[in-house]
């Protein structure tokens, strides 16, 4: 494997001169919208895309070509879904909806995995500089040291670290549905759960972190890594590094790496923490909406498009607001776990005070305790939240991308019925 690091780092002769500085989600599956009585076919084909979240009413998506039953009432109305008139017109109607939750879930995922990345990159370069000054609260320095980053190094800068997070996902997903397969862990927690059953599916989500862990390390690394000094490296150089990282060969590290075993308590800690928020905030926002909605259709004050989009928004807007409360709670959690990880990588990072230069990672923990006496005594409470103004422009994009996505789909359902 060609190393992607040096064998050593004095600060000297990169960009800026001498440094003298010494110093670290659950996935829910994708269902679909099923018809009342009056239509006994699905119309959500085709298939959801790969990864969307719980996009549509319903419990889940019936394997292909297989008739479903009728099923009790339980999301909003489904006269929009009928009216139309028939004849052309409501075959284009019926058309658009099927194309509807594509459309929508498409969207979404773009929003979060790519037009979201660059505060991913830059908020992770924020958590992991322990010597920074400028702690990047707002996203008003965010956006300008953004800038800089962009007009030295180019676009690549922000985007870097794309194709890892892609491999980290399908790692988890992959994970998580081998060892559910071989194992009585359950994949997903029924309607009647106990206290047995949600222990053995947080087991399960525990186990699968475990087994990303080392990939993620990798990710991380790719994300924060500067331009200037980094080599050209393939898509599966994350998956190579991940390897190397478990057997203990590769890529050179330094004596103060931390062993894998010490690192998953915080890695196991923080996921898990995070899907047991994101859960019970989405289902907690989706039952209000679901509410409002079904009382929105008693007082027969809902127009068709208004049940149309019904349909669709409620779980994409209870997802946003779930993952958004997850990770602004546990944000202190996920800067200590970033450092961890990071720590004897021998990663340089660009400077997020200046915009350009390049700085070393030189820090010295002793594991999770020592991390965060250590941020509280020297960068004070803050020193959690460094690189906070990206989480805030990252959330504002992914708002602003699913209103216009309901202006556009509510334009084209005026338009069609």
């Amino acid at each position: 494997m060609h190393p992607r690091r040096p064998d050593g780092f004095d600060g000297l002769g990169y960009r800026g001169g001498a440094r003298d500085e010494q110093g670290f989600g659950g996935a829910f599956p994708a269902r679909s919208f099923s018809t009342g009585s009056d239509l006994g076919h699905w119309v959500t084909t085709p298939p959801d895309i790969p990864g969307s979240r719980n996009l549509h009413w319903g419990e889940k998506s019936p394997p292909y070509g297989v008739p479903t039953t009728s099923t009790p009432y339980e999301g909003p109305t489904e006269e929009a879904f009928s009216s139309g008139g028939g004849g052309v017109q409501g075959q284009s109607s019926e058309q658009l909806n099927r194309f509807a939750g594509f459309g929508i879930g498409l969207a979404s995922l773009f929003t979060e995995n790519v037009l979201a990345h660059p505060c991913i990159v830059l908020r992770r370069q924020c958590q992991v500089n322990y010597h920074a000054q400028h702690y990047h609260l707002t996203p008003f320095t965010v956006i300008n040291i953004m800038y800089s980053f962009n007009k030295t190094q180019g676009p690549r800068a922000l985007w870097k670290g794309m194709g890892s997070t892609f491999i980290v996902q399908g790692v988890t997903l992959g994970a998580e549905g081998i060892i559910s397969e071989f194992t009585p862990l359950p994949r997903e927690v029924l309607h009647k759960w106990n206290p047995k059953q949600i222990g053995e599916h947080l087991l399960l989500k525990s186990l699968t972190y475990v087994v990303a862990m080392p990939f993620y390390s990798a990710s991380l690394i790719e994300t924060v890594q500067s331009e200037i000094i980094r080599d050209n490296t393939g898509i599966l150089e994350c998956v190579k590094e991940g390897i190397g990282r478990v057997v203990g060969m590769g890529v050179p590290h330094s004596k103060r790496l931390l062993p894998l075993l010490s690192l998953i308590f915080p890695t196991v800690l923080h996921g898990v923490l995070h899907y047991i928020i994101s859960s019970v905030i989405q289902k907690f926002v989706l039952l209000i909406l679901k509410r409002k909605t079904y009382n929105s259709h008693l007082a027969e004050s809902t127009s068709p498009v208004q049940s149309m989009l019904d349909a669709y928004f409620p779980e994409l807007i209870a997802n946003f607001a779930a993952s958004l409360c997850s990770d602004v709670i546990l944000y202190p959690l996920e800067t200590v776990l970033h450092r961890l990880h990071i720590q004897g990588t021998r990663t340089i990072i660009d400077n997020t005070d200046l915009g350009y230069e390049v700085l070393p990672i030189n820090t010295q923990y002793e594991g999770m305790r020592d991390c965060i006496n250590t941020i509280r005594q020297e960068e004070g409470v803050f020193g959690f939240y460094k690189g906070f103004g990206a989480v805030v422009i990252q959330y504002t994009l992914h708002a602003a991308v699913l209103q216009i996505t309901k202006i556009i789909y509510s334009t084209l359902l005026q338009n069609n019925i």
